[in-house]
């Protein structure tokens, strides 16, 4: 196989639905996004979905039959002043400017005068700030810019509400076994080599549903031992990954994370940094795993240590605002702070014991002296009538008089590290 400029993942990219695989819910007959192209209705929208499974592809069949000029940017490098460019190369925001800006990096279809809006496709648009993403707001409510996002990270957490409340969120789906497949012989194809049964199974069970990376390892081995077929042996020694266990099946991903919240509730500091690390190196993105110590802060650490939040915030805002690797620093203090604080469940088992309440019981009926009454009509009914506020007495409704959800917790025996209490 003679090297091509263009990975092969690029190179057998489909151009129109009638070659795409996969996200059946999104582009079947009949469903949103195939809808959406059939009508030329293309709203801002945002795709959210793990790696690999057409996120790319279906922004540029998007930005195909809105037949508008599409630039490609990825939040990763790109800042104010790509933006910039972008939006001063629309006609309304040109301002008598007589020649549209150079992007250079940018493909953008030549026109004698400028248009009136783009399409602008963002890669990874969790990793743009708050105050990138405050720039695009206004260009995006004008329709000056066709905003289509792509993230793996929920973009509820990730964009501002004011953007998102301004796109369409569509969620993609990781590929199915049988769709890898597809691809592997499209890739196969393309490469004019066969696959042995076992080399396909191989590559499926790598993907973990990730196309990309299927065919990434495919072209690798096809480049490297050349041969006419490609054997599972070959796609195993060109891997020689240290991520392939972790990658695999996903399985890895959830055994470690678990290890490392286990490893802290035992405040156990030394492997809950081991698996911090090992995640790190793995690949993982920091962002879930400083996500995941804020959860801890609360739910296993709870009233023992309330500045154990305040400690989880900070940390999850610095990796945020820093990025690796400089905020493994900020990672590794906020495990060794909460491996060893005292530990304290009481605040979460008695919300969900209450929680218990209410499902099973319904909207059981508010004590009147606790309603509010605003109105001449609710207070003669006696809402809020003998309303005190200091009082002993218990505000439940009155099937659930009087009882006790969070009892006062109870001194705990010394114990290994920080201890645990109330658990």
């Amino acid at each position: 196989m003679q090297p091509t400029a263009k990975p092969l993942a690029e190179r057998i990219r489909p151009r129109d639905l009638s070659g795409f695989i996969g996200q059946s819910h999104l582009v079947g007959v009949g469903k949103p996004l195939q809808r959406a192209l059939q009508q030329r209705a293309v709203p801002s929208m945002i795709f959210w979905g793990p790696p690999g499974v057409g996120k790319t592809t279906l922004a540029r069949m998007v930005a195909a039959v809105a037949e508008k000029p599409f630039y490609n940017l990825s939040a990763v490098s790109a800042g104010k002043a790509e933006l910039r460019q972008i939006v001063e190369s629309v006609q309304p925001l040109a301002k008598g400017r007589n020649q549209r800006s150079q992007l250079g990096l940018f493909a953008a279809p030549e026109t004698a005068e400028s248009p009136d809006s783009v399409i602008l496709f963002l890669d990874e648009i969790h990793r743009f700030n708050k105050a990138q993403q405050d720039f695009l707001l206004p260009y995006v409510e004008d329709g000056v810019i066709t905003l289509i996002g792509a993230t793996t990270e929920n973009p509820s957490f990730e964009v501002i509400s004011a953007l998102l409340s301004r796109m369409q969120v569509f969620t993609l789906n990781p590929l199915t076994v049988d769709e890898i497949e597809q691809i592997i012989a499209r890739g196969a194809a393309a490469l004019a080599v066969e696959i042995e049964a076992a080399g396909v199974g191989f590559l499926a069970n790598y993907a973990n549903g990730d196309a990309r990376a299927a065919l990434n390892l495919l072209e690798n081995a096809s480049r490297l031992y050349q041969t006419p077929t490609i054997t599972a042996e070959q796609l195993r020694e060109t891997l020689q990954s240290k991520h392939l266990r972790y990658d695999k099946t996903g399985e890895e991903h959830y055994n470690t994370i678990s290890a490392f919240i286990k490893s802290m509730r035992a405040s156990d500091v030394d492997a809950a940094l081991y698996y911090c690390a090992r995640m790190i190196d793995s690949g993982e993105d920091p962002k879930f795993i400083a996500r995941r110590m804020v959860i801890f802060a609360s739910e296993d650490i709870g009233i023992a240590d309330s500045n154990a939040l305040t400690v989880a915030n900070d940390v999850f805002r610095a990796v945020e605002t820093i990025g690796l690797p400089e905020c493994q620093f900020n990672l590794a203090h906020g495990v060794v702070y909460l491996a060893s604080a005292r530990k304290n469940r009481a605040a979460g088992k008695a919300y969900f014991d209450a929680l218990a309440d209410v499902s099973d019981l319904g909207n059981l009926a508010i004590p009147l002296h606790i309603r509010n009454a605003p109105t001449q009509l609710m207070r003669e009914l006696g809402y809020g009538d003998g309303y005190e506020a200091y009082t002993d007495e218990s505000l439940l409704p009155e099937a659930i008089k009087g009882k006790r959800y969070f009892p006062p917790p109870q001194t705990p025996p010394p114990q290994r590290g920080g201890g645990v209490m109330g658990v």
